[in-house]
């Protein structure tokens, strides 16, 4: 008996159609957070063991005896939107490559869910159009998507079958991958389900989300419960609320054997989101109130600098926090990553132990945002590639480009060349300083660093201040949302 060949391919992005920078051809090419873009073979055996879908995926793949037909996997750092160039050339090889590869089983894609390009709103659903029309209505696609997807009905109905990460952090992305896989082993057994589509009415900010906390913990949990017979899943999509698309917002898709028990089963998870709306914790503080906070704890207090995360689209070089951490004269504290190359490539010139005069970050464009002037003393110098150790990215590596470590009154900030959220202690400590002995460690980061941080941490407070990655729904200046704001406080 002939293997199932199955075709399988990345095309990554979370678009903040609020950030200023754009997504293009360069970008999706690069490594930062995540690898460069991977080609044929090089898809499967650079992701090996990473904790990145396209891996699970394969890992299940070969576990099932499938045929593997690698296409590529490429992401890029969220940012503004995708270009147009970067969005054809990407679909383009990826349509090439399911061309080329023969007769085929299945295809699986390992997508985002909230990419907006400058020319469609629903990237996933635009690609899936795609492919669609080059391979027919009858071919088995299975998708696997981020927990911040905002989902569509149209990529709903143009996938054979969906999984989504049910971690926030994101613990799971592999699983995930290899979830979609035995879901494409059910259909090529002739299993068949029926799929059922419900929005959430309002929009949830993504620092409410952590499924480290209730109310998500237990609604995933009953999202996995709801299941009952092989085959059936229920999965939620959060969504990504610096996305200001009409599909923005919190989704539910079911999938049974029966319509009526899709159906049932997206009504029961809608009715227990909606019912656990109240218990969303959605408070910001200013950053002098929450060092007062950290200073009235043992340390270390991990300031989560929610706003001005990478990861989101953020510049990654507001100061706010930094500012209100030396005007508080916190003498043992911790800031991560400012991305000002500029300021990295002068610490490069000067050297370890000199000290150098100029302008740290403060050049997002933001009104309320200014930079650092003074004297710095230069720490540490690395070329920036670290291997992360955690366990959200562990077996990756994170390309700062030049960086280094800098300190400034009690504070000491890693400065990088590259935008990359701050997730995971390997940033700090390949400069060689250690977090758990600091009093107040702030991150670029809104929840992926609870993974690491978390177990170190005394506390963790979010804090509001400047940034591309607004946090604060009703500061939002949304023109095609239509669903209600999830307001802090509430």
């Amino acid at each position: 008996m002939t293997a199932p060949r199955i075709a399988i391919a990345g095309f990554q992005h979370e678009t903040n159609t609020f950030a200023p920078s754009r997504a293009g051809w360069a970008e999706f090419q690069m490594a930062d957070s995540w690898p460069p873009l991977l080609v044929g073979e090089d898809t499967v055996s650079r992701t090996k063991g990473m904790n990145l879908p396209i891996a699970g995926a394969a890992a299940e793949a070969e576990a099932q005896g499938f045929d593997i037909i690698p296409i590529l996997w490429c992401a890029a750092e969220p940012s503004g939107h995708v270009t147009d160039d970067a969005f054809e050339r990407i679909s383009g090889m990826i349509l090439d490559g399911i061309a080329g590869a023969g007769a085929l089983d299945g295809i699986y894609l390992d997508l985002h869910g909230a990419m907006v390009t400058d020319t469609y709103d629903d990237g996933e659903a635009a690609l899936l159009r795609l492919v669609r029309d080059h391979v027919g209505p009858d071919m088995p696609i299975w998708v696997s998507l981020d927990l911040h997807a905002n989902l569509s009905p149209a990529l709903v109905e143009l996938a054979t079958g969906i999984t989504i990460y049910r971690t926030y952090p994101h613990l799971d992305m592999a699983d995930t991958g290899a979830r979609a896989m035995r879901g494409m082993a059910s259909t090529l057994a002739g299993m068949r389900l029926a799929s059922s589509f419900r929005e959430v009415p309002f929009l949830l900010p993504l620092h409410a989300q952590s499924t480290e906390l209730e109310p998500c913990r237990e609604l995933y949990e009953e999202a996995k419960a709801l299941s009952k017979t092989p085959g059936e899943h229920v999965e939620v999509a959060l969504g990504f609320t610096a996305a200001d698309v009409s599909i923005c917002g919190p989704s539910v898709v079911a999938y049974a054997a029966s319509q009526a028990r899709a159906d049932d089963l997206s009504d029961q998870m809608l009715s227990a989101i909606c019912a656990s709306e109240p218990l969303f914790q959605t408070n910001l503080l200013t950053p002098s109130d929450a060092i007062a906070q950290a200073r009235a704890l043992d340390g270390p207090v991990t300031l989560a600098d929610v706003q001005d995360n990478p990861g989101a689209g953020g510049s990654s070089d507001t100061t706010g926090v930094l500012r209100a951490m030396l005007d508080a004269d916190v003498r043992n504290g911790l800031v991560g990553i400012v991305c000002d190359p500029d300021m990295a490539a002068m610490a490069h010139q000067a050297g370890e132990g000199a000290v150098v005069t100029g302008s740290l970050g403060g050049k997002s464009g933001l009104a309320d945002d200014q930079p650092i002037v003074g004297e710095f003393e230069v720490l540490h110098v690395s070329d920036g590639s670290i291997e992360y150790t955690g366990e959200m990215y562990g077996g990756g590596v994170a390309e700062l480009g030049p960086s280094c470590l800098l300190a400034i009154g009690g504070t000491r900030v890693v400065v990088s060349s590259t935008r990359v959220q701050c997730l995971d202690l390997a940033l700090f400590r390949h400069f060689g300083v250690e977090p758990t002995e600091a009093d107040i460690v702030s991150v670029k980061s809104t929840v992926h660093f609870q993974a690491d941080f978390a177990p170190i941490s005394s506390a963790i407070l979010n804090v509001a201040s400047p940034g591309h990655f607004p946090c604060d729904l009703s500061s939002i200046p949304y023109k095609k949302v239509t669903r209600r704001l999830l307001r802090n406080g509430s």
